[in-house]
C-alpha cells in the first residue's frame, strides 16, 4: 500500500530488455521496442497519477548508435510515432515535455518534432516529461564543463550549484529513485551528477513487462528507505 506523503519528486527509469524480451519469444527485436513504448505509456499515467514531479526515461544512449542502422532507424520512427499521437494527451495531462542529450544528431525532422512538442507543453504546470536522446552522463559533464569555460567562469566562482545550471537538466530536481529494468546491476552512463543521491531499484523483469504494479512495487520499496545525504537518517516521507 502506498503512503501518501513519501512519493519521490523526480524518478528516473533505464528501460532495458526490450530486445531480449523479443528474441525469448522468438519475435524480431522491433516487437520489444514496441511493447516497450506501450509500457512507457503506462508508467507516464501512473507517474501523473502518483504526483511525481518529474519523470526521466531513458530511452537511446549516445552508445546505441552503436546499433544496427535499421533497428536505429526504428527507434527513431517509434519517437516519431509517441510524439505525434500522445501530444495532445501530453498537453492535456498538463505535462510539460523535455529532452536532454545530443539531439542535434537525430534526423532533422526528428528534431523538428521534437521541438514542437517541447514548445507546445512549456506552459504546461504538472510532471515534466524527459527524454535522454543520444544521452551520456560523461558526455553531458563534459559539454557542461566547456560551457563553463567558454561563459569565462574563473575557478574560485565554481560551485555546485552553479555548474547544474550547465547541465542538460537545468532547472529540475535531482532524482530521487532510479530504476532500472532485465537484472543488469549499472547505470549505463545515466544522469552520473544527479544521481550522487539517488536510491537505486533493480529488477530482473524485462521493460516490456514492467508493468504498472511492478512501478508501484519500486516505489514501495522506496518507501522503505532511509535517507541519509552523506548525514542523519532522514526517511523518505520526511523529504
Amino acid at each position: 500500500m502506498l503512503l501518501s506523503g513519501r512519493i519521490p519528486k523526480h524518478v528516473g527509469i533505464i528501460m532495458d530488455g526490450n530486445g531480449r524480451w523479443a528474441e525469448f519469444r522468438g519475435l524480431p527485436r522491433i516487437e520489444g521496442h514496441r511493447r516497450g513504448v506501450e509500457r512507457s505509456k503506462e508508467v507516464i499515467e501512473v507517474s501523473v497519477e502518483l504526483g511525481l514531479k518529474a519523470l526521466t526515461l531513458y530511452a537511446f544512449s549516445t552508445e546505441n548508435w552503436q546499433r544496427p542502422s535499421s533497428e536505429v532507424t526504428t527507434l527513431m520512427k517509434l519517437l516519431e510515432l509517441y510524439l505525434k499521437k500522445e501530444l495532445d494527451g501530453l498537453i492535456k495531462n498538463g505535462i510539460v515535455y523535455k529532452t536532454i542529450g545530443e539531439t542535434w544528431r537525430l534526423p532533422e525532422h526528428i528534431q523538428n518534432i521534437i521541438r514542437n512538442a517541447e514548445e507546445k507543453t512549456s506552459s504546461n504546470k504538472g510532471m515534466i516529461l524527459t527524454t535522454a536522446l543520444s544521452y551520456s552522463g560523461r558526455n553531458e559533464i563534459l559539454r557542461a564543463m566547456k560551457k563553463v569555460l567558454n561563459a569565462g567562469v574563473k575557478p574560485e566562482e565554481l560551485t555546485e550549484d552553479l555548474f547544474n545550471a550547465y547541465l542538460d537538466t537545468a532547472g529540475l530536481l535531482p532524482p530521487d529513485l532510479i530504476i532500472r529494468t532485465s537484472g543488469e546491476m549499472r547505470i549505463s552512463n545515466f544522469l552520473l551528477w544527479q544521481a550522487a543521491y539517488a536510491e537505486f531499484y533493480f529488477t530482473d523483469t524485462l521493460w516490456p513487462d514492467f508493468t504498472k504494479d511492478e512501478f508501484l512495487l519500486a516505489i514501495q520499496d522506496f518507501q522503505r528507505r532511509e535517507r541519509r545525504f552523506g548525514a542523519i537518517s532522514v526517511r523518505a516521507d520526511a523529504f
